[in-house]
């Protein structure tokens, strides 16, 4: 396992949904795609010649993140948080991956929802696009 995993304070949720960003949300926005997401930040990633993001910068996201509740079923709760950048990889030559520090946690902690991941990717199977 990464250094990064070892720590981390909580369980991340990995899924794929799309996820739009922008220093100022007043301007054009650039779509990515959620890698994982926990209470306190996200990452993500975008084609590197968007959103020309560096380490530090203030950002807003706009996100969806599934709620499971105790009947096997879920919903997804929208979120637009604040933030800055923590981080910025080069996946490849045109995928970067990005990680975020929200400026106000979510309501809950997403990893932490179920029981173990295999029955997260289970349940999240039917709606990742």
């Amino acid at each position: 396992m990464n250094d990064y995993a070892e720590r981390r304070r909580e369980k991340r949720l990995r899924y794929h949904w799309p996820v739009w960003f922008a220093e100022d949300f007043n301007e054009e926005l650039t779509q990515g795609q959620m890698v994982d997401v926990s209470s306190e930040g996200a990452a993500f990633t975008c084609y590197s010649d968007r959103g020309n993001l560096y380490t530090g910068q203030p950002v807003t996201a706009r996100f969806s993140v599934p709620k499971f509740e105790t009947d096997e079923s879920f919903g997804m709760s929208s979120f637009t948080r604040h933030g800055h950048v923590c981080r910025v990889e080069n996946v490849n030559d045109f995928i970067r991956k990005i990680a975020i520090q929200f400026a106000e946690p979510l309501p809950f902690k997403p990893g932490e929802q179920t029981e173990d991941e295999v029955d997260t990717r289970e349940r999240l199977k039917a709606v990742t696009i």
